[in-house]
């Protein structure tokens, strides 16, 4: 009785923390978009990865949990791959760019992480496979050619999303087996810590510092910010980060063809963002590509059994 209990509790943890990666980190186009309108977007970024990281990593450390150096040098290296690129690039862009089209470009993760696994040898490459990337590529190609075709200022800062897209799929694929904290909160902390403090030296670094003006921040932007910050990193990046260590980067990679659609719905709704119909296509077919890949990579997208962390498991050998 008590063993099935707890198999019910632990399916209930995955729904919940699925639906916390799938809606929550959908919502968060929207409140990027409002947040940068009054707050440099290398701080707004480093503001909410500051907040969420200090909150996790006090209560870590109140529980007796003590991190070493090496946990920190992987940390910060998660901290360059996940927040300095990966979200330093889609704040930026974001000042520009609908949320809803952010979205929909940073929907190419699994594709990257597709091509990252077969470049690295860790799975094999399959026409279905090969298939499914090109299909994405494709879909990724009619967006730009939107861009083209309107003459909209868009594509840098389009771009400037994908690259950030493909560095988080490479932390992903980093972080399986990175020399990380065994407690996933604690481990979620640090890296959020770290990369608070890379995007507040980015922010130095660019000349960003000099439009950082408290009083002009506006209550739209703070709230903004206060959601990103508790709901997308506290909330969204603990639940992503105990996922990371349970099930391959492929299956957890698939809320991205889930965020897009919230992205879209709200942008429409509450900010009255309309795409053209070209991005609106290539976005479906983006969204294809990835559900096409998550079901034929069998080895990577099929649901591994709920296990120990990988840096979990050496850590209690070296114990022992």
């Amino acid at each position: 009785m008590l063993s099935n209990q707890k198999r019910r509790e632990n399916h209930l943890l995955i729904v919940v923390a699925f639906a916390c990666i799938y809606i929550i980190w959908g919502s968060t186009y929207l409140a990027i978009r409002y947040a940068v309108e009054t707050i440099p977007p290398l701080f707004v970024a480093s503001f909410r990865h500051l907040i969420a990281g200090a909150l996790l990593f006090a209560w870590c450390w109140r529980r007796g949990l003590r991190p070493v150096r090496k946990q920190w040098f992987a940390s910060f290296v998660l901290g360059v791959l996940f927040f300095l690129i990966g979200h330093g690039t889609l704040h930026w862009a974001q000042q520009t760019l609908p949320s809803g089209m952010a979205a929909i470009l940073v929907a190419t993760e699994p594709i990257f992480v597709a091509i990252i696994v077969i470049v690295t040898g860790r799975t094999r490459i399959t026409p279905a496979l090969l298939l499914g990337v090109l299909l994405g590529v494709g879909g990724v190609a009619l967006i730009f050619a939107a861009d083209v075709r309107t003459g909209r200022s868009e594509m840098l800062s389009s771009l400037v999303v994908l690259i950030g897209a493909a560095s988080w799929s490479i932390g992903m694929v980093y972080s399986r087996s990175a020399g990380l904290h065994p407690d996933s909160h604690m481990a979620a902390g640090m890296s959020l810590l770290a990369g608070a403090v890379l995007l507040s030296l980015g922010g130095i670094v660019t000349g960003e510092i000099a439009n950082l003006h408290f009083t002009a921040i506006s209550m739209k932007s703070l709230l903004a910010l206060v959601y990103l910050a508790v709901a997308g990193s506290l909330v969204a990046y603990s639940a992503y980060f105990w996922l990371l260590n349970r099930f391959p980067p492929t299956l957890i990679s698939t809320h991205t063809f889930v965020n897009p659609l919230v992205a879209l719905a709200l942008g429409w709704a509450l900010a009255g963002e309309v795409l053209a119909p070209r991005v609106v296509f290539g976005g479906l077919i983006v969204i294809a590509a990835i559900a096409w890949m998550s079901r034929v990579s069998t080895e990577e997208a099929e649901p591994a059994k709920v296990r120990e962390p990988h840096h979990a498991s050496t850590a209690k050998r070296k114990a022992a």
